[in-house]
């Protein structure tokens, strides 16, 4: 057998090494299973101790036309023996299903990264419907990449003969037998994945056989096969290993942003010490918050898949009113809807929490993509002087703090709060040790159940200027509610102008004046010369990008803002002992808007819109490009 030539550069599947960390893509056709497929090789990777960060992305359509651009789902991993922060810039290995899956991701893949493809489904049929004037596998344009190409669909029928299946069910078993070879290359136990497939199937003896059999083939064709290139000759696929990360002991579990929100939520309603009443509609991607809470019944949390976005928000306003926690989702489109609700929410000033799991707009803009254009809208996006608290998660895990401290700001200031979220957070899995909720501080509510001594006033002010949540129907506490203005104290109907000006600003002061903690240095140090900036999702790919850059000596630190209004005590102050901020964000530049608005920065932007997550490169040369002027 002849050996391969080192004309390429070094590919992290290309020796038995002992890797520190590998992005892995699976793309296919939207009917292929790539979903499934990374989902169950990032269960694997899981319980071999690998730190792991994912990023599942798939078209809008439904059911896309078969074979074409922009039907192609896409599923990728980064993992590794050491601290993974983001899904990973470019793929070192993808797996190409067919000729659309091949074109739209490959330039994406490394320099000497593994293509490898189903040759099967590399006809002139799919070869027209991908735009490619030639078969790729054979013109010898992928010739920077190592290349495996054999027809996973006629092995696949092969491996599942003796099951009698038709040729349709037989070909759906084809992303296990995938699945198989990329166990087999990074070397991940099959058990786990027998185990789900026997329990998936438990109905269907047969097709659970056939899909362990189409696992266990692809898993056996690893051992046998050669990768090569354009003029490189060939050589057998090797193994890779993956040592597990160092990890804090304790109880670990995948979780996605959309489980670990429902999760937070319910913790939250449990440290308040009352049940949750969760209405809501679907809508990409925010409906997976809706199927997770509808399981937790048992931990008192009501479900309400309400008629439209207006009935969802509104009856879990109602349910705020009857003295439970309200909780409502939606995307940017359904949060458009919302806005007059909030409104009476605001006016009324009943706790309500609203999630909003953000993607690409205007309208229904991107359905499937990732964005975070809708700040101006939480801050702002309300008629009137409607100010509500607004506070965003940075990661997967880091949902569940933050859902927890959404329901503290409404329960304890008797005001809606905006959750932000986005596709990418929502959608992506990473490893979570699960908290020992003993270490969190309850914040039980109070009712007012009697009549003060001076008299019932609905809308009395405490420290906080929250007014007295009452449940209707208590004894000696009727009261007036309603999105007309309320005067003071006794919420009558008052169109004064006095007293407008006078619940505007009370209502405005409350909010300004809760009680958030300071702004930390996530990274560095105070003062230096620059500072990035971020909020939300972008927290990995900065975080990462500040790393590479202080390893190279440059003075750069990173600043998180989870409490995006209102905004941390110190904020200002931190921002001004730097030479320079820049602020990474997915929209055109809104949050860097709102701090030259608050501090007077000359906060500069660097701005994506694609749809895309950041990736490190592109933060790294912006810090690069800003300490070089």
């Amino acid at each position: 057998m002849a050996t391969a030539t080192k004309t390429l550069p070094p590919s992290p599947v290309d020796a038995t090494t002992h890797g520190e960390s590998v992005v892995v893509r699976f793309a296919g056709d939207s009917g292929d299973g790539m979903q499934l497929t990374g989902g169950q090789f990032t269960l694997s990777t899981a319980l071999a101790g690998n730190d792991l960060a994912t990023f599942p992305d798939f078209p809008a359509e439904i059911r896309a036309p078969q074979g074409t651009l922009f039907g192609v789902s896409a599923f990728q991993i980064n993992f590794g023996s050491t601290q993974i922060e983001t899904a990973g810039d470019a793929p070192d290995v993808l797996v190409a299903m067919n000729p659309a899956a091949l074109k739209v991701n490959v330039d994406q893949l490394k320099p000497g990264g593994l293509i490898i493809a189903d040759e099967g489904e590399f006809t002139e049929r799919n070869l027209a419907k991908a735009k490619y004037d030639s078969n790729p596998l054979k013109d010898g344009s992928l010739a920077k990449w190592q290349l495996l190409a054999f027809d996973i669909s006629a092995l696949t029928l092969e491996s599942v003969k003796a099951f009698g299946l038709g040729n349709k069910e037989a070909l759906r078993c084809k992303n296990m037998w995938t699945l198989g070879l990329a166990l087999w290359m990074f070397d991940r136990s099959r058990a786990p994945l027998i185990e789900w497939l026997k329990a998936k199937f438990a109905q269907n003896q047969v097709l659970a056989d056939a899909n362990i059999a189409a696992l266990n083939a692809g898993h056996a064709y690893g051992e046998t096969a050669e990768i090569g290139g354009s003029g490189l000759g060939s050589h057998r696929l090797r193994q890779l290993h993956v040592d597990a990360v160092e990890a804090e002991p304790g109880l670990y579990r995948t979780v996605t942003g959309a489980e670990a929100i429902s999760l937070g939520l319910v913790a939250g309603a449990n440290l308040a010490e009352l049940p949750m009443f969760f209405g809501g509609y679907p809508i990409t991607p925010a409906s997976a918050i809706l199927h997770t809470l509808s399981r937790f019944k048992e931990f008192g949390v009501t479900t309400f898949q309400a008629e439209d976005e207006i009935a969802a928000i509104a009856s879990a306003l109602g349910a705020s009113y009857a003295g439970s926690l309200g909780v409502t989702c939606s995307s940017g489109p359904g949060i458009a809807l919302k806005t007059e609700a909030m409104g009476l929410a605001i006016m009324t000033e009943l706790p309500l929490v609203i999630v909003n799991a953000q993607r690409g707009g205007p309208s229904t803009g991107l359905p499937t993509k990732t964005e975070q254009s809708d700040l101006y809208q939480a801050v702002y996006g309300r008629n009137g002087d409607a100010p509500l608290p607004v506070i965003a998660s940075r990661s997967a895990a880091d949902c569940f703090d933050v859902a927890i401290e959404a329901v503290r700001i409404a329960t304890q200031y008797m005001t809606p709060v905006m959750l932000l979220t986005d596709g990418y957070m929502q959608n992506a899995a990473e490893p979570w040790r699960v908290p020992d909720m003993s270490g969190y501080e309850p914040f039980p509510v109070t009712f007012l159940e009697e009549p003060p001594a001076d008299g019932f006033k609905p809308y009395a002010r405490d420290a906080k200027l929250a007014r007295p949540w009452v449940k209707p129907g208590t004894p000696g506490l009727l009261h007036r509610i309603g999105g007309i203005e309320k005067a003071q104290g006794t919420g009558n109907i008052d169109y004064s102008a006095a007293n407008h000006q006078a619940m505007t600003d009370t209502r405005q002061n409350k909010v300004l004046g809760i009680k958030v903690p300071d702004q930390e240095v996530t990274l560095g140090e105070a003062g230096g010369k620059l500072a990035v900036v971020g909020w939300g999702s972008t927290y990995g790919p900065i975080h990462q990008a500040v790393r590479r850059a202080r390893r190279k000596g440059l003075s750069v630190s990173h600043i998180h803002v989870r409490h995006i209004w209102p905004l941390p005590a110190n904020l200002g102050e931190l921002l001004k002992s730097y030479g320079k901020v820049l602020v990474p964000e997915m929209n055109t530049g809104q949050f860097k808007t709102l701090l030259r608005d608050q501090y007077l920065v000359d906060a500069k932007p660097l701005n994506k819109v694609s749809g895309q997550p950041f990736r490190i490169f592109e933060i790294e040369d912006a810090i690069e490009g800003m300490l070089a002027t």
